[in-house]
């Protein structure tokens, strides 16, 4: 296929610059990638989502903890009476209260009762709860830390394709100078009757298709640059100034095994299940004790006034309280039919993310040598369109060459250019996107 008219494939290079904003500050900042993720893990609303569960779970472990501690209750009531009519029997004459035969008619009455209520025995459901509170306490802080690893691949993310979007618009800008040099000088020989005019337009044509790259890569920079922002929490028209080299080289790739058993060591995801699992045995066993009568120490004071009839003062007591559900004889424990469904859930979700994570890890592991093996022939490509673009010239400037093969030379070089850019900012994202997946991406 013609490579002069393939120059316009070019701009497809940047329809890959995927952008998953993130960044900060007034505006003009400065930024290198381990500040931007610090300022993304601390605006992200992701994580102050994850903050709030944890609050909330460590709540209910407080309340689970809270169960075992004594209940200390007060009420009292002031009543207004209308025309109460009050018969106290007597037991010893069947007489009436009054000695006068007429019975009290009080227009008020007045009651307090404090009662408190110190657990003895449950069968074991306030320490099965307290467990099963704190397991699942620990997953949900798992679960943020593993929100926050994929925070930071995103910001990374971002970081990279904000900087592969400027080396394009650098290289495109070059190849644009030169494209206009180039036009220039043709023009000169044009002028002069020493080349064809369809020559002229076929590199003024040229330099059209490079200034359309330059504007597509413009644009999608401008993206990047407002979707970073938004991602950082800063205004939009903030300039970000990249101050880290993307293409420094990573560290030497381990085994697959390696990073296998890194990922079932480090996996915070893995882990979480793994909580939540201990977290409904200790609810499965709660939910047999349902069955259990309940045993409290139980106290308690009494005061009561009626004016006329009686007056109770000091009514202090103390005793053992037992409740027993007799229903639980043939009611089916749903709690415990609950709890081993529940059991099952987490089983098969444990398996399935063990699946899924060793899919995953290959995929990306492979994806990371790919990459590296990109960027070897990416070298060779872009010594043999450097030296190609040079021999084409030299040829062209003796008139062995058209300008066709000059235009098509040039546009294998500024292609050439352009995927040792790109793919070097792609084999890093590769590398992150693995420590992703092993759970390590925040050990870096």
């Amino acid at each position: 296929m013609n490579k002069v008219i393939n120059i316009k494939l070019i701009s497809l290079f940047f329809l890959f610059i995927g952008v998953t904003g993130i960044c900060a500050a007034q505006d003009n900042t400065t930024l290198s990638l381990a500040d931007a993720i610090a300022l993304g893990v601390k605006n992200s609303k992701h994580l102050k989502i994850s903050e709030a569960k944890i609050d909330a779970a460590a709540a209910n472990t407080l309340a689970a903890n809270q169960a075992k501690l004594p209940s200390f209750t007060i009420s009292g009531s002031y009543l207004w009476l209308s025309s109460a009519n009050i018969n106290i029997n007597k037991s010893n004459n069947g007489g009436s209260g009054n000695p006068n035969g007429e019975s009290p008619s009080p227009n008020s009455a007045a009651y307090g009762i404090a009662n408190i209520s110190l657990p003895i025995y449950t069968g074991g459901k306030i320490k099965y709860g307290i467990e099963s509170a704190k397991f699942l306490q620990q997953a949900v802080v798992l679960d943020a830390a593993n929100d926050k690893n994929a925070v930071i691949y995103n910001i990374t993310i971002a970081y990279v394709n904000l900087y592969k979007a400027g080396k394009a618009i650098q290289i495109v800008k070059q190849n644009l100078v030169a494209s206009i040099s180039r036009d220039s000088a043709l023009e000169n020989l044009e002028r002069n009757g020493i080349i064809a005019r369809n020559d002229l337009l076929k590199s003024h044509l040229q330099t059209s298709n490079v200034e359309l790259t330059l504007l597509e890569a413009e644009s999608n920079y401008k993206i990047a640059m407002i979707n970073t922002n938004l991602l950082l929490g800063f205004p939009e028209e903030n300039m970000i100034v990249l101050t880290d080299d993307i293409n420094k080289e990573t560290p030497p790739l381990l085994s697959y095994n390696d990073y296998l058993e890194m990922t079932l060591n480090q996996r915070k995801d893995l882990q979480a299940y793994q909580l939540r699992g201990k977290a409904n045995e200790s609810a499965i066993k709660s939910a047999k004790v349902d069955a259990y009568p309940n045993i409290a120490l139980s106290g308690g004071y009494i005061a009561a006034d009626i004016p006329g009839v009686i007056t109770i003062t000091n009514a202090v007591n103390i005793g053992v309280g037992l409740q027993y559900n007799l229903s639980n004889i043939w009611k089916k424990n749903t709690n415990l039919a609950t709890a081993k469904a529940t059991a099952v859930q987490i089983e098969a979700g444990q398996e399935l993310l063990n699946d899924n994570i060793r899919a995953t890890l290959s995929q990306d592991y492979q994806n990371y040598l790919l990459a590296g093996k990109k960027i070897e022939v990416f070298n060779k490509a872009q010594v043999q369109a450097t030296e190609n673009a040079r021999i084409i010239k030299n040829k062209y400037n003796n008139s062995l060459a058209t300008i066709t093969d000059v235009l098509e030379a040039e546009a294998s070089l500024l292609q050439a250019n352009l995927n040792i850019e790109l793919g070097k900012a792609d084999q890093m994202l590769a590398y992150k996107k693995l420590l992703l997946t092993t759970g390590t991406i925040d050990l870096q």
